[in-house]
Formats: C-alpha cells, sequence, structure tokens
C-alpha cells in the first residue's frame, strides 16, 4: 500500500547532476504523473526568462525547486511556481513539510556557525529532497525524519517570523525545526490588538503586513530572529521588516531562510550595508541560490503575453456546462478548544506539542467523513491558513493508506491565493487552471477576487475524486457559500467536496490591573494587583469548616476564604511594640534583598509580588530603590496557587508590557519552599504556553528554608507583617481561585476589605520601615559585595527539617507542618492549630506567637536545637495524609 501525492518529476527518471545551468530533466506539470517538460519552459520560451543556479548548498539546482509562470501584475512579469511550497500547485504535503524542516535545518546550523562562515551544505538532505521531487516511494517521509535532527545547538531566545500569505506553513516548519517561538504576518487585522510592527512587500499583490502576536514578550526579546519566505528576490522586504522591528528591539544576529535565494549582486551588497548601519549580523540559507536573468522589457512583453493568451481563451468553445455537480458535505472534526489552528497571533512550543497531539486523531475523524471510496484526496487551505490543512493532509494520507487495502493513495495539498496569475493550459507551463472567486473573509484590504489554481487537468477534467476545503471559521461566510463561491466552484469540478471549519484563535483581551484606592489600601503607585475584584462575594467560611474540605479532599484551599482574624488591643500593641523593635533590621533585609535585584535584573527591573504576603515586601522595595538610586520600578502583584501555579493571565499581561527577562518574583519569606518549587515548575509551564522566558528567580526578606540565593537575611524572626491579615497587606484578602467565579481569561481573585479601614496599618507598616532607608543604607552597600561573593547555594535544609518533624509527631503530611515565625503566624491566625513548636532561646521573637496560641488553647513545645524559631503544626484530625481536590496535598499557599 502506498500514500504519495503525484511527483513533480518522474520517478523513473535518475536525478539530474549539479550544474550552473538549468536542468533538461523532463518534469510532470506540478501534481500530475508521468514525464513533461520542465514546468518553466513555457514562459523561458515566450519571455526569454532562463534560471541560472549559482550555489547549490543541497545539489540541487533551482529548476529543480521551481516551475514558471506569468502574472497579472504591472510590477512583476513572471512568477516563480514552488515544488516543494505546496501554495499554488497540488503538492505531497509530506514533501511540503520535510522541505520546510529542511531549510530550518540549514537555520539551525547558520545560527550556531561563527560570522562567516560558508553557507550549510547538507548533501544528504538534498539527495532525499530531489528523491521526494522524483517521486521515489517513502522518501519524503524519510526526508522528514532526516530534517528533525538539528543540525547544530540552537543558541537561547530564537524566534522565527513567517511572511504571509505564501510563507506561513513553511515558517511552521522551519519553527518545529528550531522548536523555538513562530510568528507570521497577516493581513487580516483584528480590532483592540495592539501591533508589534507592520512593514510592506513592495512587489506583492497585498502588499501590508501587520504583525499581532497574542503575546508580543516572546517576539520582542534581544535574542536571533529568523525571517522566512518562499523565495528571496531582492531582499528588500526581508530587510524593511529587519529595520522596522530592530527600531523597537536591536538583535545582533538575523537569519534569512529562504526556498531560493535569487538576490543579484547588488542586493546582497544592500544587506551588508543595512547589517553594517543596524550594528547586526544578517545571515541567509536557502535551498538553492542563483538568478532568473529577463530581457528589459519583460513587464511589457509579459502584459502583451497576458493580453494575447486571455484573447485566444476567450475565443475557445466554452466548457461543456452539464457535467454534474459534487457532493457538498460540511464535517465537524471536533477540532479541540484552544488549540490553534496556525500562527498569525504566535505559535509556542506548547502549541507545538498539542498540535502534533491532536493530528492523528483529527485525521482519523476526517478519514471516516471521506469514506472508503476516497483515493484521490486533496485538501485546499485558505490564504494564511497553510499550516493546520496541510499538516492534517500528511496524517490524512497516512491513515487512507493504512485503510486502503494496498491500493494507491494520492493525498495532495494547495493554498487559495491572492495572486492573479495567467492560466495556460499547455506542457511545459506551471498553472494549467484556475478557478476563481470571490473573497469570503472581509478582508481588511477590501474584497477582491481569489483563486486556486491546477485542481482541474490541462483538458479541465476533474484531478481527484474528493477535495476538503479547510477554512477557518472568520473565513465561513455567507459569499463562501454563494452560488459564485468557493464551495459552489470547487462543486463544478469534483464529485465531493467536504468542508472543515476550524476555529480561529482570537485572543482575549487581558483585563486591566486593580490600583488604590478603589482596590487596596496602597497609593496607586505602590502596587498594580493583577488579581480581579471578587469583594461582593461572599466567600469566607469558618475556619474548622475549611479545614474539613481541605484535608477530606472536599475542596481547595483557593476556592474559599478564612474568616479575617481581627487582633484584639493586646495583640495590636504587640504588633506595634514588634515593628518598633525590628524595623531598622527589616530596613537592612530590604536594602540588601533590593540591591541583589538591581545587580541582576538591573535598572529596568520590575518587581512581582506574589500575593498577598510578597505585596508589603514588593512596596518597601520598590520605595527602597526610589529612595536610594531614584528608580520608579514597576511593581504588580500576582497570585500563585499551590498545586494550581502561578496565574498565567497575569503572565501574559506582563509579557505583553515588560521584557519578562526584567521580572523579579518577590515574597516575604521561605518556610520549607513549597511555594519555590511551586514557582518554579509552573512558570516553566508558563513559558511554555506564553512563549515567554521568565526566570523563576525568587527574591525574599527571610530566607529561612534555606531554598533561595536572593534574600536579605536567613535568619528566623518576626517580620511583622507576618503578624496581620489583610490589614497590613492593604487590605487584600488572599487569593482565590475558583472555577465558578474565575473564567479562563481572567486574573485570579481576592477581595477589598474596604470595612476594615479602621484597623488598616498597611500604610504605617511601609513607613516605618521606610523611615530606616537612609540610616542604613551605607551600611548595605557597603554589606553587599560580601554578601554576593558569599556562597548563597540553596540547601534545602528546610524541607528535610520538616519532614523529620512529620515523621516524628506521627503526621504523615509535611503540607501540616509549617515552619518559620511567618508560617507559624498563620497556622494560628486562619488554620486550625494543633501545637507550636519553639526553640527556647528565640523567645524575643515569639511573644505575639505565645500569646495567639494561648488565645486559641494550643499546645506550645519548647524544643531543643530545633532548626527554626518556631514551626506550627496543623491539627491532622481530619484525615492523615490529605489531599486536596487536584491531587496535591492540601496546603496554604503563598500570599499570606
Amino acid at each position: 500500500m502506498s500514500a504519495r501525492s503525484a511527483a513533480p518529476q518522474s520517478a523513473a527518471e535518475p536525478p539530474p547532476p549539479p550544474s550552473s545551468t538549468p536542468s533538461s530533466t523532463p518534469s510532470s506539470t506540478p501534481g500530475e504523473p508521468g514525464t513533461a517538460p520542465w514546468t518553466g519552459a513555457w514562459v523561458q520560451e515566450r519571455l526569454d526568462i532562463a534560471l541560472r543556479t549559482s550555489e547549490a548548498p543541497l545539489g540541487v539546482q533551482l529548476d529543480e525547486l521551481v516551475g514558471l509562470a506569468v502574472r497579472r501584475n504591472p510590477r512583476r512579469a513572471h512568477l516563480l511556481v514552488s515544488l516543494v511550497l505546496g501554495k499554488h500547485v497540488p503538492t505531497d504535503p509530506v514533501l511540503v513539510h520535510g522541505s520546510g524542516l529542511l531549510l530550518g535545518r540549514l537555520a539551525a546550523a547558520r545560527l550556531a556557525s561563527p560570522a562567516g562562515a560558508p553557507h550549510p551544505v547538507d548533501l544528504p538532505g538534498g539527495e532525499l529532497l530531489r528523491q521526494a521531487l522524483h517521486g521515489v516511494q517513502g522518501s519524503a517521509a524519510r526526508l522528514v525524519e532526516h530534517a528533525r535532527t538539528p543540525a547544530g545547538a540552537v543558541p537561547d531566545g530564537v524566534v522565527v517570523l513567517g511572511y504571509a500569505e505564501t510563507a506561513t506553513a513553511l515558517g511552521h516548519a522551519v519553527a518545529d525545526a528550531l522548536d523555538v517561538p513562530y510568528l507570521h504576518s497577516t493581513r487580516r487585522a483584528v480590532p483592540g490588538m495592539r501591533q508589534l510592527g507592520s512593514f510592506q512587500e513592495e512587489h506583492s499583490h497585498a502588499t501590508s503586513h501587520l504583525l499581532l502576536p497574542e503575546h508580543p514578550a516572546a517576539f520582542t526579546r534581544p535574542g536571533p530572529l529568523v525571517l522566512v519566505d518562499d523565495e528571496l528576490s531582492t531582499g528588500r522586504t526581508a530587510l524593511n521588516t529587519i529595520t522596522a522591528l530592530h527600531r523597537a528591539t536591536p538583535r545582533s544576529h538575523y537569519v534569512i531562510a529562504a526556498l531560493v535565494d535569487l538576490r543579484s549582486a547588488a542586493d546582497r551588497e544592500r544587506m551588508a550595508r543595512v547589517a553594517g548601519e543596524l550594528g547586526a549580523r544578517i545571515d541567509l540559507v536557502a535551498l538553492a541560490a542563483g538568478a532568473v536573468d529577463t530581457p528589459s522589457d519583460v513587464l511589457e512583453r509579459g502584459a502583451a503575453l497576458v493580453r494575447e493568451i486571455e484573447a485566444e481563451l476567450s475565443a475557445a468553445p466554452a466548457a461543456d456546462a452539464q457535467r454534474a455537480r459534487g457532493e457538498v458535505t460540511r464535517v465537524d472534526l471536533g477540532w479541540p478548544s484552544g488549540l490553534r489552528e496556525g500562527g498569525r497571533h504566535g505559535f509556542t512550543r506548547a502549541d507545538r506539542g498539542r498540535f502534533a497531539a491532536a493530528l492523528p486523531v483529527l485525521a482519523e475523524r476526517l478519514a471516516d467523513a471521506a469514506g472508503p471510496g476516497a483515493r484521490r484526496v486533496h485538501v485546499l487551505g485558505f490564504e494564511e491558513l497553510m499550516q493546520a490543512p496541510f499538516r492534517l493532509a500528511g496524517e490524512l494520507g497516512a491513515v487512507l493508506a493504512t485503510r486502503s487495502g494496498g491500493d494507491e493513495i494520492t493525498v495532495a495539498c494547495s493554498g487559495t491565493t491572492r495572486s492573479p496569475v495567467l492560466a495556460v493550459p499547455e506542457a511545459g507551463y506551471a498553472i494549467r487552471s484556475a478557478l476563481t472567486f470571490p473573497a469570503h473573509d472581509d478582508p481588511s484590504d477590501g474584497p477582491g477576487p481569489r483563486f486556486a489554481y491546477n485542481l482541474t487537468s490541462a483538458a479541465g477534467e476533474s484531478r481527484f475524486d474528493t477535495v476538503v476545503l479547510v477554512v477557518d471559521d472568520a473565513g465561513d461566510t455567507d459569499e463562501l457559500w454563494s452560488a459564485s463561491g468557493l464551495v459552489s466552484r470547487l462543486a463544478e469540478i469534483a464529485p465531493r467536496v467536504l468542508v472543515v471549519t476550524v476555529p480561529a484563535h482570537r485572543p482575549r483581551p487581558l483585563p486591566e490591573p486593580l490600583r488604590g484606592p478603589r482596590f487596596g489600601s496602597y497609593r496607586p503607585d505602590d502596587v498594580a494587583w493583577l488579581l480581579t475584584d471578587l469583594s461582593p462575594v461572599d466567600l469566607e467560611a469558618p475556619t474548622e469548616e475549611r479545614e474539613e474540605a481541605i484535608q477530606s479532599g472536599g475542596a481547595h484551599y483557593a476556592e474559599s476564604l478564612p474568616v479575617e482574624f481581627q487582633p484584639d488591643a493586646a495583640y495590636q500593641a504587640l504588633f506595634t511594640a514588634t515593628l518598633a523593635s525590628s524595623a531598622t533590621r527589616m530596613a537592612r533585609a530590604v536594602g540588601l534583598v533590593t540591591e541583589q535585584v538591581l545587580a541582576l535584573r538591573g535598572s529596568e527591573a520590575v518587581l512581582v509580588s506574589l500575593a498577598r504576603a510578597g505585596t508589603p515586601v514588593g512596596v518597601l522595595m520598590r520605595r527602597w530603590a526610589q529612595l536610594v538610586h531614584g528608580l520608579e520600578l514597576p511593581h504588580y502583584a500576582v497570585s500563585i496557587v499551590r498545586g494550581k501555579g502561578i496565574d498565567e493571565v497575569a503572565l501574559a499581561y506582563l509579557a505583553a508590557h515588560h521584557d519578562p527577562a526584567t521580572v523579579m518574583f518577590v515574597d516575604g519569606w521561605t518556610g520549607k519552599g513549597a511555594i519555590t518549587r511551586e514557582l518554579a515548575a509552573s512558570v516553566q509551564a508558563a513559558n511554555a504556553a506564553l512563549g515567554a522566558d521568565f526566570a523563576a528567580d525568587l527574591a525574599v526578606l527571610a530566607d529561612t528554608g534555606r531554598c533561595v540565593e536572593l534574600f536579605g537575611t536567613r535568619e528566623d524572626y518576626l517580620i511583622p507583617s507576618a503578624c496581620l491579615n489583610s490589614t497590613v497587606s492593604g487590605l487584600v484578602s488572599r487569593t482565590v481561585l475558583n472555577d465558578a467565579l474565575i473564567g479562563p481569561g481572567d486574573f485570579h481573585g481576592a477581595k477589598f476589605y474596604a470595612d476594615l479601614a479602621d484597623s488598616d496599618v498597611s500604610a504605617a507598616f511601609v513607613d516605618a520601615v521606610a523611615a530606616q532607608f537612609a540610616g542604613v543604607r551605607d551600611e548595605v552597600l557597603a554589606a553587599l559585595p560580601g554578601h554576593l561573593a558569599s556562597d548563597r547555594t540553596p540547601t534545602w535544609s528546610g524541607w528535610a527539617a520538616v519532614e523529620a518533624v512529620s515523621r516524628e509527631y506521627g503526621i504523615g503530611d509535611v503540607n501540616l507542618v509549617k515552619p518559620g515565625v511567618g508560617e507559624t503566624t498563620r497556622v494560628l491566625l486562619r488554620r486550625v492549630p494543633w501545637k507550636v513548636l519553639v526553640r527556647a532561646d528565640a523567645a524575643d521573637e515569639l511573644g505575639h506567637i505565645r500569646l495567639l496560641a494561648d488565645q486559641r488553647g494550643v499546645e506550645v513545645v519548647e524544643v531543643p536545637d530545633l532548626p527554626y524559631s518556631a514551626i506550627g503544626l496543623i491539627h491532622p484530625r481530619f484525615t492523615r495524609g490529605a489531599t486536596g481536590t487536584d491531587g496535591t496535598a492540601a496546603t496554604a499557599g503563598a500570599g499570606g
């Protein structure tokens, strides 16, 4: 059994040897078997155009990769019709993908090579490509496997940009080979989306390109940029793009990847000159390079030829209008929710994995719809929508071959286009037939005719028993189904037409931050809360009721809130005394950790506190940078939920407004390090989803768990903000992640307790510590070099200590053990405490803990050599080793 597309060259013909002149090897009309003249011969003869190969890094000649047609375009007389792109003529989808991967392999080699190195060579890949062009059985699949093998280590931060409409699937394949984020330009404007940039393609039929990434940060990093196009005629479009993007994000290295490179010597000099002006390296890779030699009057001769051929065709007898119309069927593939159909708004590694996993299932469903009679199938994409149809076509071929019982299966792919090309039903010409139909997607540049080429033979006969049209829902309009629309035109030429509509990815508008005084009691410039305001919602539950639900697995801790503890006068007095006695020590720690962040992230640092315990610390760090260095650092508060991870919508907001490389996460303290681990894992997952490069570095005031490198101190002493809940954290609750209240595009939630304003000490706390900055400034700056030079490697000794305590007290769940003064305080404030372990020599730090324990009737046990000043044990009476609803151990998370 076999699955192949009709090959551009006969399998019986041996591949021609490399040469610098056009090959005379017979080739078939694109998509049709059998030998025939080269598909550029007709244009070559009539317009005196010749292809010349000057560089063949694969051993493949230009005329093996392209044919020629005549454009209906006053700016360009001819069109290079690629035999491996799959845009204008039906092509084996596996060959299309393999050719793009091969180009990506060359790009990888160029990225890994030093400046000035010669163009990468891949003769084994070229031989496989040539065999695939000749239709040698299985060669296209072997090409894909070869091209997937990395040709060099890809540097960090590489992104790929493809050009609409022709190179969208090609760019996907290059990005697949490099396994990096991908974006293609688009001509479809999206209201409300911020443009990363725009540029002009001067020779194109449709010249304007927009860049509309959903997550711009992936494409505004300073890493190498790979630009992908099907052909490079002069290089002006690529240089226009590089110049425009370089103004916003200067890069040191650009690689232009094209199937064929046709630049003149003057064009190459221009590219070198622009590189020098930008102070950047600009390299180029291509499957073949050379020139199209044309006479000086080629535009006039091309226009005259168009008039002549159109007159001849109009005088020819009309085709038989009695042909039976094909059957049209809509097919619902059950496209998975959230699966991107392409890279119009970005395509990340995570998208790539989801797409690859979904393809086999989608192909099986499409094969079911096509039925057992499908033997010659064409999958037709829609303008920029090429990736999904082409990859689906490749998988469909494999499925149909498995089901065929040994019969030969032909699956080809191509796309509709805006390019008006003269169709000539002659041997030796690339575009043999054309379907014309009106635009059906309300394009931003206005309506106009659209085209699909070579779906019928030169004689006008149907070449396929089944045509699968794949459109996105933006293109599934009344015009598509009108009497002159594309579906009707396809039904004129194919016995069966299957119409598959996939949902176009529509980026959700990101929510806006909350600021005081509308939300929270901090000044508006102190912090922007990336949270959803749930203030009107009744979320509080009695502490014991919550604890039982959490430990029994009936609810996740973040779905509700504890009742806010309100301190009595004695406890409030203790807070005030503790703040007065510790303000200077805290100021030193704030200064030291802030200076470390500035040393690591620079003056463009963005502070992102883990709400809510990190928020007061982030406010203080911002004040230090402001008072000591005159810097106005942006400061945000985001939610992280144990077992659920960090808020990805909040990270998407940060990526849209800041360089992720400048972000530093901030928290109050570390206990055993659970949130440090949660942050690392969830940031890694978010980076894959967003195509961003956030670092999971965590800066804390006190690293009592010894699990981070950026800290103000590792002493376990009382941070006064741990004494209270919302009244020392801007009157904001712990964060909430409840699916009934938080939608997919929402920030995690929290409440603003405005009714507690009379008890609020948030500003007083910050002001008291900040008042000490001037006095400790010189001391901190003098201590900084020694601190940076010291061994700050995390030992995770806190985690080991917690495991030992869990075993000793028979708890069986480390998440019910809360080490450190701050964590112990929170156990007493909002959980069901069982015991409190204290170190006898830490009495000065523990007055508030003894007071809370006495108020709640909790036993305090003095333990010699305890590695923390205090450890709080949550009562394990509900269940032993209980887990939360997500399967993780139930516990309170970060954020106070």
